[in-house]
């Protein structure tokens, strides 16, 4: 086995201490690589704040690093490579939707980051919060040249989570779309549907987000709260794309979506109580997204390089995680957190 550093979660409500752990040795098919940088996202955030403590629970899975370590089969990448890895990071490589490039939707339920099952041995997956990870080199992907590793570990999981439904629902040029909440996943889908495009808008509960708006390319900002701007934009929007991450009503949103557009859920994934006129009149249609496939990963990166999209970022000593999550949850952040994994070594 081998053994590295880690952040690792204790009883819900407990903080984060600083703990070694094994690491499978590498399989033919593996390659090890040292976690640089590691976003924060609000599943980490929900995974801790919940944990029983009964397993080891170490989050983390948006992240950048370099390889350390190849599989004897391995030829996707060299030692020194620059890597990404994000929230999957294997499926049953067999049913219909991982033939389909769909690993994010495997019938056998793809394996996690962090919080999964293993499919070769059933241990426990344990996150990026950590030193060094092992994957599959199938799962992890190439870090094109020109984005900056911090920036661009977001893109693993809130950067693929608004793409996907993007990119599904044929985003482009002339397209008209809104983003619900300017938050780690809504400020990425807004520069996302920018360079692919789109006319966009945000949709927040704060008018002081019209800077951001600006800055970030939006075209436009609609106040939630003020019910005259909402009835103004009613039909407008090809696709909205939810990103908000707390239990809300989806009538509102649903009325800002034109004739047979679509709104996208890819925020808040619980229960949601919808009347079946508010789909009818405008048939309009109500979807969800989660992640993305390998190829769909793939293409996002590359995307982001070619027209120089990260995330905006607050770059954090990993020492700080614990800061990290209590601000998360108070939403004090613009927009996403990312760890620095590299002083790991020296909090003892």
């Amino acid at each position: 086995m081998r053994s590295t550093l880690s952040w690792q979660a204790g009883r819900a409500g407990a903080a984060l201490r600083r703990t070694s752990l094994r690491r499978r040795e590498l399989r033919a098919d593996d390659i090890a690589v040292r976690v640089d940088y590691c976003g924060v996202c609000h599943t980490d955030l929900h995974a801790v704040r919940t944990h029983t403590g009964d397993a080891p629970l170490v989050p983390g899975h948006e992240f950048t690093g370099v390889v350390t370590g190849l599989g004897r089969e391995v030829t996707r990448f060299a030692l020194g490579d620059q890597v990404a890895v994000g929230n999957i990071v294997d499926s049953c490589g067999e049913c219909a939707m991982c033939q389909a490039g769909q690993e994010n939707f495997c019938h056998e339920f793809p394996t996690l980051t962090y919080g999964g099952t293993d499919r070769h041995d059933g241990t426990s997956t344990l996150g990026a919060f950590s030193r060094e990870y092992v994957v599959r080199d199938e799962f992890a992907y190439p870090l094109p040249a020109g984005l900056d590793p911090a920036a661009a570990a977001p893109l693993m999981c809130a950067g693929i989570t608004v793409w996907e439904p993007l990119r599904a629902l044929g985003v482009g040029p002339g397209a008209r779309v809104a983003v619900a909440g300017l938050g780690g996943l809504g400020h990425l889908a807004v520069k996302l549907a920018v360079a692919l495009g789109a006319e966009t808008t945000v949709v927040s509960r704060s008018a002081g987000k019209a800077g951001d708006t600006r800055r970030l390319g939006g075209h436009d900002l609609i106040v939630s709260a003020d019910q005259r701007q909402m009835a103004a934009a009613r039909d407008r929007f090809d696709v909205v794309i939810d990103t908000i991450a707390v239990p809300h009503d989806v009538a509102p949103y649903l009325k800002l979506v034109a004739l047979d557009g679509t709104l996208s859920l890819v925020g808040h994934l619980g229960a949601v109580t919808v009347q079946a006129t508010d789909l009818l009149i405008g048939r309009k249609k109500l979807s969800s997204a989660g992640s993305g496939g390998r190829p769909a990963t793939a293409a996002m990166l590359e995307f982001c390089a070619q027209h120089g999209i990260t995330a905006d970022i607050e770059l954090l000593p990993s020492a700080r995680v614990n800061e990290a999550l209590d601000r998360l949850a108070r939403n004090d952040v613009r927009y996403r957190f990312v760890l620095d994994l590299s002083d790991l070594p020296q909090n003892r």
